[in-house]
């Protein structure tokens, strides 16, 4: 699963342009999210080349209504969809989905923890965990982790963050908020940190097998993620951001439609170089550059923050995600 070619992608290019002659016959994916947004574009993209994906979902009726195209466009390419229930704020749903495909026992050549919240008001996880934090970082740590061991030699994780991580580093003192007032995007930002520091505590543990995981950026891009924000929240943020930019003399924020959203999972996926985007974090289908912590960066900027890919932070997230799960990974 390497690139065919020398072309270059960037922030406008689609699925279809990444994939363009990529033959997937054979592969086998996991998509978490597949009821919406980009979940059922990665989906859609990675079954019309041959790829037999495997779906996962909160609501299945939902995601089967949302996912007609997708089935459609398997037809047409050689590949399939096959749809599992997932709850991620569960994690009695997120064992009982992995108990299930090790009981199937057919390897993956790639997982892609798409799945998330953003923005959330004050909640809590079906186990306790404050809504974001609990949905976005700890159900994909565990499910990831309990089915590690279906994932071929060569393959690969792609879990999705955010340029929303520079909102804040994870806090590992008080991950659930119970002594720091909510703010719903230090919420946001802590979880989308923690997903980076994820791929990275994972790809050290596995590259040794041939398994590369990394994190992405799919760009700004309307969908149902942000279904906490009013439409004039949205409109205000967005107001702000490119005020900023102005100030600062950079371009304005962009909004990506689904298909350029979608197209830096599958290009890190299936396309790029692993031991390029082993261990790093991607956006508009390249390997970011590394932002020091106390460089100013706006949300229309690129970058990731050192923070993000520290390797001793990545290893203490992992120890305290075990310690708050009950349960312990290689």
């Amino acid at each position: 699963m390497t690139q065919p070619n020398a072309q270059k992608f960037g922030a406008t290019s689609t699925t279809e342009d990444v994939l363009s002659g990529v033959c997937l016959a054979g592969k086998r994916v996991l998509v978490t999210g597949v009821s919406a947004g980009l979940g059922v574009e990665t989906a859609r993209a990675l079954a019309m080349h041959g790829a037999h994906v495997m779906g996962a979902a909160r609501n299945l009726e939902k995601a089967g209504r949302a996912t007609g195209q997708v089935r459609a466009d398997a037809e047409k390419g050689g590949g399939a969809l096959e749809l599992i229930q997932l709850d991620l704020a569960d994690l009695a749903s997120v064992r009982a989905c992995a108990d299930r495909l090790n009981t199937d026992g057919v390897p993956f050549d790639l997982v892609i923890a798409n799945a998330g919240v953003a923005a959330t008001p004050f909640g809590h996880t079906k186990d306790g965990f404050e809504t974001q934090f609990g949905t976005n970082h700890l159900g994909h740590f565990v499910l990831v982790n309990r089915i590690a061991g279906l994932m071929r030699a060569g393959s690969r994780l792609v879990n999705l963050s955010s340029a929303g991580h520079r909102f804040s580093d994870v806090d590992l003192d008080d991950p659930n908020f119970e002594h720091t007032p909510y703010d719903p995007w230090i919420a946001y930002g802590r979880s989308k940190t923690a997903n980076i520091l994820f791929a990275v505590a994972f790809d050290a543990r596995y590259r040794a097998r041939g398994i590369r995981a990394t994190a992405v950026h799919p760009g700004s891009i309307v969908t149902e993620l942000g279904r906490h924000l009013s439409n004039n929240e949205l409109e205000r943020m967005v107001t702000q951001i490119n005020e900023q930019a102005v100030v600062e003399g950079k371009p304005s924020l962009e909004f990506k439609t689904i298909p350029q959203g979608a197209a830096t999972s599958v290009w890190a996926g299936v396309v790029a170089d692993a031991d390029a985007v082993g261990d790093h974090y991607c956006e508009d289908c390249h390997v970011s550059e590394i932002v020091p912590d106390g460089k100013p960066l706006g949300m229309a900027d690129s970058g990731v923050r050192a923070y993000a890919l520290n390797p001793a932070r990545a290893e203490a997230l992992w120890a305290k995600s075990q310690e708050m799960v009950a349960e312990r990974f290689a």
